[in-house]
Order: structure tokens, then C-alpha cells, then sequence
């Protein structure tokens, strides 16, 4: 039977007896899905400082293309962040259904006090509601990930702009004015070029980590079904 609990400081509970059913399911490992996020990011990060310490990289952070890069890379540190912390939340929630305990103010407390004495019907109804809320943080952290590749696409509108307006062909003829025309030209490519790349490289990277988020919140999801319909039955 649910019960609720608490302790100084800290958010009221739901415990669950050990008699309840499923109270002695096997549980599966803890934090995995936080731990694959972790090992996510700490590869993509190691390949990142490879390609810096390899002299790839340099040419991004000079002149135009250094705003552009700062700008996509601020969009991704904070859709990653996002996503970390709404991991973890998810996470901890699961955590807690399987040692039996619910926050009063998780979406598992809010499901089972909708569903609790409802019909099948009403059931269904709340498990929609329910699955949308859950869905709320993947499909922001995708957003965010689309206007990383947007923020890309700008970049190379802008170098390819950049690099077209420092040709002139009445000046080719003179050899004087062909350098900084080729200068010019070059400078525009690589701020294509690089803005193209930080946008691409680091959407995969969001993508990645939001499809652990999408995981972890259809785990949630099941959890929390299974449970309210658990005490329905009883």
C-alpha cells in the first residue's frame, strides 16, 4: 500500500510496503542511462581536444568565423546542459520507483493520483498526457540540435557572401590586385567551411545524447504505467 512520508528537509514520499506487488522486482542497473551520457560526452569531448591539439581547428577562432563558431557553440553547451539535467531527473525518478519511493512533486506522483480509482478509459487518457510531458524535454533538446544546423547553414551563407564580394573581374587583369582578392576569397570559404562543420559536428553530438533523454523517458514512461497499473489491480 502507498503512503505518504516525510523527513525534515526534505520532499514528501510515497513508500511502497514490501508486500506491494512488485516490490521484489529485480531492478535493473543504476544510472546507466546517465552513464552512457556520460560516456558520450567525455569521448566527443576527447576527440574535440584531438583535432585542436592536431591544429585542425585553428583557423575557426580568427576574424569572422570566431563569432559565428562562439555562437553555435554557446547554443550547444546550453542544449547540452539541457539535456544532462533533464537526464538526471528522469534518472533519479526511475531510481525512485524502483527503491519504491515517489516524490510528491514527480510526474509518477502526479499519474498515480490521476489514475488512481479511474476507469480503463480515463486510464488511457492520462497515460496520453502523461507520455506528452515526458516528451517535452527530447523534442526541446532536438529543437535546439535543428538550430545548430541552421546557425551552420547561416555561417556558410555569410562566408560564401564574404568570399564573393572581394572578386571583382575588372581588377584581375592586375596582378597587384589578384592577392587580396584570393586572400579575401579564402577568408570567406573558411568561415563557410568551419561554420558548416561546428554546426554539423556538434548537432551529432546533441542528437546522440538527446536520443539517451528519449530512452531514458520511455523507461520512465513504462515504469510508471506499470505501476499505476499495478495498484489498479489491487
Amino acid at each position: 500500500m502507498l503512503a505518504p512520508t516525510k523527513s525534515d528537509g526534505e520532499p514528501a514520499t510515497m513508500e511502497i510496503s514490501r508486500d506491494a506487488p512488485g516490490a521484489g522486482a529485480t531492478q535493473p542497473p543504476r544510472y546507466l542511462l546517465f552513464l552512457q551520457f556520460t560516456l558520450v560526452n567525455v569521448v566527443s569531448a576527447a576527440l574535440c581536444v584531438a583535432a585542436w591539439l592536431e591544429g585542425w581547428l585553428d583557423g575557426a577562432f580568427t576574424g569572422t568565423s570566431l563569432w559565428l563558431c562562439l555562437l553555435i557553440i554557446a547554443a550547444f553547451v546550453y542544449g547540452l546542459a539541457f539535456c544532462g539535467l533533464r537526464l538526471w531527473q528522469v534518472v533519479r525518478e526511475i531510481d525512485d520507483l524502483h527503491a519504491g519511493a515517489i516524490r510528491s512533486a514527480s510526474r509518477a506522483a502526479w499519474y498515480l493520483a490521476q489514475a488512481r480509482g479511474a476507469s480503463a478509459d480515463s486510464r488511457a487518457t492520462v497515460c496520453g498526457l502523461l507520455r506528452l510531458r515526458l516528451a517535452q524535454a527530447p523534442s526541446s533538446v532536438r529543437h535546439i540540435a535543428g538550430i545548430l544546423v541552421l546557425l551552420g547553414l547561416v555561417g556558410t551563407v555569410i562566408g560564401f557572401i564574404v568570399a564573393l564580394s572581394g572578386v571583382d573581374p575588372q581588377q584581375v587583369p592586375s596582378v597587384d590586385n589578384v592577392a587580396p582578392m584570393v586572400a579575401r576569397l579564402i577568408n570567406g570559404m573558411s568561415i563557410a567551411l568551419y561554420t558548416t562543420l561546428f554546426g554539423s559536428v556538434l548537432h551529432l553530438w546533441l542528437m546522440v545524447t538527446q536520443r539517451i533523454l528519449a530512452t531514458a523517458a520511455l523507461s520512465l514512461y513504462q515504469v510508471i504505467v506499470e505501476r499505476g497499473e499495478r495498484d489498479a489491480r489491487a
